[in-house]
């Protein structure tokens, strides 16, 4: 507990758990252990309890979820269980009303995720609402949430490693009681440099140090010479996140077999984006390139890929909904990224959708029968 203002205690109440503690403060902190046990928070029970903490005047009410999030080997945990995150990526974005949110929003995505099948969300590649992860924690939904440390950044710049520095502290206060994120990602798609080591490794240790409870992760590189997950980071996180468009812009999908097979992970892979464009309009080709066919091909090669892979722990694709991105222009993407499993109405749901919830249907049974 940590007070603002001056204060010599605190009071804890949690009324269904029959907590109730005062807490001595030190120059406006406390600390205290409850013994407690709680019915444990998960996407199957989100349980949520009522919290409330009072000190120097101020009261702070809270609904908190517990939880425990663990990796062993290439193996993923929650609450003791094993875990595959059936996920998809997302941005804050709308086609009408551009690059912003609203609880109405938030909760079509979260509905369009349990249509889907998603355990996970993937909310990239910056800080989202703080309501995003409130409702997760309401509806039960796993979150990893990231800051945008963001292809080749000025990693030896100061000023720029205090900026991503000064957002990830302010991410990890803000969402650390939260019991639905349960990864935090340092950075996405750098190129593997000293610099960059250096700069990532630090960002590690701040978050670390901000939250040992829960796991770490970054979008890492393959090494396209050895045909390999290979990446020096990989050793300093927990998951490694891997963003791969075999199929799309590497266009020999026999690759990522020869990937599977070359790479010895020692720590679970999460795919974190994979996909393909497909225009959905009557612009749209009828087959090949930007063809919501080729779109579902696309899944149905990459699924049957890497459900043989032991390591891979869980997939978010690329991406829920299509959105807006001035750099796509040509006659299929006309200033969109068209790689949403649902067009940009937030509607209109392509066939590659079909393809992935009978996937993670299938995961969810096997999750079940274990």
């Amino acid at each position: 507990v940590a007070a603002d203002g001056p204060a010599e205690e605190a009071r804890v109440r949690i009324p269904e758990l029959n907590i109730d503690a005062v807490i001595t403060l030190d120059d406006g902190r406390g600390h205290v252990v409850f013994e407690a046990l709680p019915e444990r928070w998960s996407p199957d029970t989100p349980k949520l309890y009522d919290l409330e903490v009072e000190a120097g005047g101020d009261r702070v009410h809270d609904r908190v979820g517990f939880r425990t999030i663990e990796r062993r080997g290439t193996e993923l945990f929650l609450n003791g269980k094993p875990l595959f995150l059936r996920g998809i990526s997302v941005h804050e974005d709308d086609e009408t009303v551009g690059k912003c949110t609203s609880e109405e929003d938030l909760r079509r995505r979260f509905a369009d995720a349990r249509a889907l099948g998603c355990n996970f969300l993937r909310l990239a590649h910056y800080p989202h609402h703080e309501r995003a992860a409130e409702i997760a924690d309401e509806l039960g939904f796993l979150l990893w949430e990231e800051v945008p440390v963001y292809w080749a950044i000025d990693f030896a710049n100061p000023d720029t490693r205090r900026d991503a520095e000064n957002q990830l502290r302010e991410l990890i206060r803000r969402d650390r009681n939260r019991a639905s994120v349960i990864i935090w990602s340092v950075g996405n798609e750098n190129p593997d440099t000293d610099a960059r080591l250096e700069f990532m490794r630090g960002l590690v240790e701040l978050a670390r140090d901000e939250d040992p409870t829960r796991l770490l992760s970054a979008a890492c590189l393959v090494n396209h010479a050895k045909l390999k997950i290979e990446d020096r980071l990989a050793k300093h996180i927990d998951v490694i996140g891997l963003n791969e468009y075999y199929g799309w812009y590497e266009e020999n999908f026999d690759e990522l077999i020869s990937i599977g097979q070359n790479s010895d992970p020692d720590r679970p892979v999460v795919i974190s984006e994979t996909g393909a464009d497909g225009d959905h309009t009557d612009l749209g080709p009828k087959s090949g390139l930007f063809s919501i066919d080729y779109q579902r091909e696309v899944y149905e090669r990459q699924i049957e890929t890497l459900r043989e892979l032991s390591y891979i722990k869980g997939i978010s694709p690329w991406i829920l909904y299509d959105f807006r991105v001035e750099r796509r222009q040509n006659v299929f993407q006309r200033g969109f990224n068209r790689k949403g499993l649902i067009a940009a109405d937030k509607k209109t749901r392509k066939p590659a959708f079909d393809v992935l919830r009978a996937f993670y249907a299938e995961m969810r049974e096997k999750d079940a029968a274990e």
